[in-house]
């Protein structure tokens, strides 16, 4: 089957000439301005489905083989933003033109159309922590583990994704001899709708909140909850949050091991967030209900704990952000607040190399912690946090933290350190 070029325009379609404003620069001497087909070669040409000649022709009247078709055909599969009926259109061809595009290395067939939809993030992380007591022996750990997320499209609006973690504690001595066996752990599995006006999300997914915009993380929240997740706006947001969360290891660490629940809470959240130009402020909401908190907090048959948290901030300029955030738990009878003033400076990108950044912050995890990012300060502990992060290699950053505090309660001049120590091989 021959066609010409200028018939063959008939792919304009597919790369939405019909409905778009057409370059106004014109790239071939032997199409004027006044031609029938002016506006869509032109297109084309903007758009890199056609080349023309070295000196400057279009030679509309020529005759093309397939394999030259197939290789418009195969620029316009390229293109992601396609209506329904042009990708149709595009379907079509390709069909017609099977055999070129497989000579081009182009693959055409739906299976492995739907499975360059899928894509694969993950890295291999090692982590060594060293907690010191003033009045106890130092705790170390070294850590390795390797993470997969997978994410795959399933229309317009929708894809899934999911977080699997293969972990083991690298220390096999007497006093992490539970630890030491692997674990594999599917951590999160959620699917996400993405609309013009508003985004949903359903399934297991990250708990960070308020929303970490400082290096040293979450101040009342930083783990999972399985449920539903509403958020609308842009500059002002509202993210509504309800399912269920894990207890295990929250209000406790080396530093205040008071107290320790073992089951599922039922949680909500609410969250308001404004974030433009220099200024970012946000307050929230969230509420914690089970029986297994009967007797442990202030009011002896109380099952409900409710959260409130404020947080604000002011970047000086691209690089630098100075922010804070408190929370308050008004369920407990003592170490009621929480709260974190940091100053960020920059922070290393994966694919940058040589970028870094550094922040210096206070931290006081007190009983509105809920399970607060630990990597510096610990719960139950107040002082300096300081870290720094340095992409040595594309794809390879190297991180560090240093915390310097002691307890808020009872043992109140106990000194508490903690080093963190980390590099992350991403892929």
């Amino acid at each position: 089957m021959k066609k010409t070029l200028v018939s063959a325009l008939a792919t304009a379609l597919v790369v939405g000439a019909a409905s778009t404003t057409f370059a106004a620069a014109n790239p071939f001497s032997d199409v004027p301005r006044d031609h029938w087909a002016y506006d869509a070669v032109t297109q084309l040409a903007a758009d890199g489905v056609v080349e023309g000649y070295g000196d400057g022709t279009y030679r509309g009247d020529r005759n093309i083989t397939r394999y030259e078709m197939a290789q418009m055909v195969a620029k316009a599969m390229a293109k992601d933003n396609l209506s329904s009926s042009d990708r149709a259109l595009v379907d079509r061809l390709a069909a017609e033109f099977a055999d070129e595009l497989n000579n081009l290395g182009v693959r055409v067939s739906n299976l492995e159309r739907n499975a360059d939809m899928v894509k694969w993030n993950g890295k291999l992380e090692y982590t060594y922590t060293s907690k010191r007591f003033e009045n106890a022996d130092k705790k170390n750990d070294d850590h390795l583990m390797f993470r997969l997320e997978p994410s795959a499209e399933v229309n317009n609006h929708w894809h899934v994704n999911a977080r699997l973690d293969a972990s083991t504690n690298m220390r096999h001595d007497a006093a992490h001899a539970d630890d030491s066996d692997d674990k594999v752990t599917l951590k999160r599995a959620w699917a996400q709708g993405d609309y013009d006006k508003f985004q949903v999300k359903l399934g297991k997914m990250e708990l960070l909140s308020p929303e970490a915009y400082a290096a040293p993380g979450a101040l009342v929240l930083d783990k999972e909850f399985s449920g539903a997740e509403v958020s609308f706006g842009k500059e002002l947001s509202v993210k509504l949050q309800a399912g269920q969360t894990e207890l295990k290891d929250t209000f406790k660490s080396d530093a205040d091991d008071r107290r320790s629940y073992d089951h599922a809470a039922n949680y909500q959240g609410v969250e308001l967030q404004y974030n433009k130009g220099n200024f970012l402020a946000g307050a929230a909401y969230y509420r914690l209900k089970t029986d297994e908190f009967k007797g442990t907090l202030k009011e002896a048959n109380d099952e409900t704990m409710d959260i409130w948290a404020l947080n604000g901030g002011y970047r000086f300029d691209k690089n630098v952000l100075l922010s804070g955030a408190y929370a308050y738990n008004n369920s407990f009878a003592d170490s009621k607040k929480s709260g974190q003033v940091s100053l960020d400076y920059k922070g290393a990108e994966s694919e940058d190399k040589g970028s870094w950044g550094a922040y210096v912050s206070y931290r006081h995890l007190g009983g509105a912690s809920v399970l607060a990012t630990q990597d510096g300060a610990l719960y139950g502990t107040k002082g300096i946090e300081l870290g720094t992060n340095y992409t040595l290699f594309k794809n390879v950053i190297l991180s560090a933290k240093y915390f310097n505090g002691k307890t808020i309660q009872k043992q109140a001049d106990d000194k508490v350190q903690q080093l963190f120590g980390r590099v992350e091989f991403l892929f």
